[in-house]
């Protein structure tokens, strides 16, 4: 036996490369190792199972008087051996002292029947069945006996408490707003990236000009903590831009690792290919077909898509199971739904295999046939009361409608569906705000057209719509009169009333107020015979904003009244929200602020759930043209500023309403002038600082969560845990600031462990920078 620290037996081995993050998870296996005598970690393999569990083991030794133990199963292939191999960790041997042998269990047994003994289990994932047989008997036998283990899937036992290792968080993207360096060096990810890095290139550092680039390389790894070290230790040979540039074959890049280590761990490829390896053959088939989905599918999806030939639907929900048992597939829940994923690196592996099996394109068929049918029935329901699931569902499926579209787009002979899925999206790109994504899928659709058809009038109607609410006036006066000449060759009366509705619209966008009113009069009347309940809603709201624009409240309130008796009774909620906020106007215009900002704000609180950016644009655009009017123009210049964030993600803006921008430019003009120019500024960017929730509540008058300053956080402190801050920024050590202040080292690193909590840093590096934050403000 070789000692260890505090005197105690055990074989845990020295780290020889500093552990970098994890405090939660450290504490919370910790935690669950105080209430369960088997603690199981899962994840894929380079997720940092085995790290984890030697820095767990290694911090809570102490409380075992008979040490801590390591045994190491990754390179046993033979199941029957797994009891040998921890049998030999202890230095038992097969023969007693007279020569008679007996078990590996049986000495195991008698050996941790009276010993307090955490065993450290590491790789069982491809001998779980033995390890499972082993744990579950030594754990009856020894009173006193820990096991944490790590594993691709939980051993499965009694008492067994499992904690899944997740990849390292990384920075979010957002290429409107490149994060500083500080907002980076926060992510654990991107820290143990530097501190490889450091290692491979003395001196490396995170710098202003590099820590997007280095931000990127930790997303497009995923956080997998194999993933970061290969990719860090080629700094030795390519700048991080290079590397960030050569990450889109990763499995080629990703290919050297440090010698010592296991074989799998030596590429990213071998891991991911270790991991297939331990898969049954229909869990492989499994893995290669869920490749088809992009960025995550729901089991429903799964049962439909992926069945077939050796897969029945009804094994698809087993199978699914044991690959989230197996860390193939990640499982997360997103309200009552149960959501299911692969790790980009996971799908990229699965997809060579997919290829290989010369299925792919009739997959990537099912996939399209599977979501096209989606989005048809969510345009048929769009005017009921499952509209706000549908906005809820087809947000989450987006990522596989988009997959679904492009399939359609570059495959030949699929043109017609193309069309016909884009045309009923529109509703939905409407209602989110969406318009320049929505016009990129129309246009590409409409570039393939070959005949006439209703499909294609809708898509054009679609377009052109789209089109208008960005004020590109050549574009959608172009596809109208497309639309006009479809409806032609088609003479059908809905795709001419449709074609009248676009005609109207175009109208209004040009500020043509009079012709808007007669064509948009004649739609609605059309409409109102076909029965065609969401183009009658379109109509009518158009009329009530030209019909206001002209002067006309009476015809307006007259629409929306129709537009609510429509839409109330169904549970409808977008359509609704437009015509409480156009009847706001109404009203205000008919000087009666205050309950014209009671239905704008109504109007808002039914966006929230839909996440609609354009309408939310709108809604505190009209707030500020009333709080314009109101005793606090700094309200109003804020409002502004939040209406301008939502114009600019959603590529919209008054300007391009000329019918709507007489009513900006008199708020702004008012405002300015109440304020002046520097407090107007002032106001404007604190609302164009505010996230679309925190806009929302301010426009609704609730109280917003404001965010910790350096300052208020630091007040979070207690005063030992500041002495103790400070110290860490001096360079010390636990040791050295326990020394200092006459505590004892362990509640030294408590307190560094509470305050990395508190502020939300992820290591001591952090800390300094944090506190020396602190101190430049106190000095200005």
């Amino acid at each position: 036996m070789s000692p260890v620290a505090q005197g105690k037996a055990g074989n845990l081995p020295l780290e020889l490369t500093s552990f970098v993050g994890r405090r939660r998870e450290v504490a919370e296996t910790k935690q669950m190792l105080s209430t369960s005598r088997l603690v199981t970690l899962t994840g894929i393999g380079g997720v940092g199972k085995s790290r984890l569990a030697l820095r767990v083991a290694t911090q809570v030794q102490r409380a075992f008087d008979d040490g801590g133990w390591l045994v190491e199963l990754g390179e046993v292939q033979d199941p029957a051996l797994v009891e040998h191999t921890v049998a030999d960790a202890f230095g038992l041997r097969e023969q007693g002292p007279l020569g008679e042998s007996s078990t590996p269990v049986s000495r195991l047994t008698e050996h941790l029947a009276e010993r307090h003994v955490l065993l450290v289990l590491d790789n069982c994932g491809h001998v779980v069945d033995a390890v499972a047989k082993l744990g579950d008997a030594l754990l009856r036998s020894c009173p006193e006996l820990w096991v944490l283990a790590t594993s691709r899937e939980p051993l499965r036992i009694g008492g067994e408490i499992t904690r899944p290792v997740p990849p390292l968080p990384t920075p979010e993207s957002d290429s409107r707003r490149p994060p500083t360096v500080r907002q980076v060096a926060r992510f654990e990810a991107v820290a143990l990236f530097t501190e490889r890095a450091g290692a491979v290139v003395p001196g490396f550092c995170l710098t202003a000009g590099n820590a997007v680039v280095v931000a990127e390389i930790c997303r497009r790894v995923e956080g997998l903590p194999l993933g970061i070290e290969l990719a860090a230790a080629w700094l030795r040979a390519l700048s991080p831009d290079e590397i960030l540039h050569r990450l889109s074959d990763r499995f080629r890049l990703l290919g050297v690792g440090p010698r010592g280590t296991p074989h799998r761990h030596r590429t990213l490829r071998a891991c991911i290919d270790w991991s297939y390896g331990l898969c049954t053959r229909a869990e492989q088939l499994l893995w290669a077909r869920l490749t088809v989905f992009a960025g995550g599918f729901e089991l429903e999806a799964a049962e439909s898509v992926c069945a077939g030939g050796d897969l029945a639907s009804g094994d698809v929900l087993d199978l699914v199971t044991c690959l989230v048992d197996k860390s193939i597939v990640i499982h997360d829940h997103d309200g009552a739904v149960m959501r299911y994923r692969l790790l980009d690196t996971i799908r990229e592996f699965g997809q060579y295999k997919l290829r290989e099996s010369g299925q792919d394109i009739a997959l990537a068929r099912q996939h399209r046939d599977w979501y096209a049918a989606v989005v048809a029935q969510a345009e048929a329901e769009w005017i009921s009361h499952r509209q706000v699931d549908w906005f809820a569902r087809l947000r989450r499926m987006y990522p596989n409608i988009r997959a679904a579209l492009e399939f359609c787009l570059v495959e030949p002979g699929e043109s017609a569906a193309a069309l016909r899925m884009a045309a009923s999206l529109y509703p939905y790109w409407f209602g989110r705000g969406l318009l320049t994504e929505g016009r990129h899928w129309l246009n590409r659709a409409l570039a393939l057209r070959t005949h006439p058809s209703a499909d294609l009038a809708r898509a054009l109607y679609a377009a052109s719509m789209l089109a208008g609410h960005q004020s590109d006036i050549a574009a959608a006066s172009t596809l109208v009169a497309e639309e006009q000449q479809v409806s032609e060759q088609l003479d059908d009366a809905s795709t001419r009333a449709m074609s009248g509705l676009a005609s109207g619209y175009l109208a209004m966008f040009q500020g043509d107020l009079h012709r808007a009113v007669a064509l948009l009069n004649a739609a609605v009347d059309a409409f109102r015979g076909a029965d065609d309940v969401l183009m009658l809603l379109e109509a009518l709201l158009a009329l009530a904003l030209a019909s206001e624009g002209l002067g006309d409240p009476a015809r307006a309130l007259a629409c929306h009244e129709e537009a609510l008796a429509i839409t109330e009774p169904r549970g409808e909620v977008w359509y609704r929200s437009i015509s409480l906020w156009v009847l706001g106007l109404a009203l205000w215009q008919q000087g009666h602020p205050r309950q014209a900002v009671g239905l704008v704000q109504q109007s808002l609180r039914l966006k929230r759930p839909l996440d609609d950016l354009l309408g939310a644009a709108w809604c505190l655009e009209a707030l500020a043209w009333i709080e314009a009017d109101g005793p606090d123009p700094r309200r109003a210049a804020t409002l502004l500023g939040a209406a301008a964030e939502r114009w600019h993600a959603t590529d919209a803006s008054p300007a391009k309403s000329p019918h709507l921008l007489g009513y900006h430019d008199i708020c702004e003009q008012r405002t300015r002038g109440a304020l002046g120019e520097q407090a107007f500024q002032t106001a404007f960017q604190r609302g164009l600082g505010l996230s679309l929730a925190d806009a929302n509540e301010y426009a609704l008058n609730e109280k917003p969560q404001a965010t910790p300053s350096p300052d208020s956080l630091a007040r979070t402190l207690t005063r030992r845990e500041q002495q103790v801050a400070e110290l860490v920024a001096e360079g010390l050590t636990n040791k050295e600031i326990a020394a200092r202040l006459v505590i004892a080292p362990r509640t030294a690193e408590t307190h560094v462990e509470n305050i990395l909590t508190k502020a939300g840093l992820s290591n001591r590096t952090q800390m300094a920078a944090w506190v020396k934050e602190q101190r430049d403000s106190t000095d200005r």
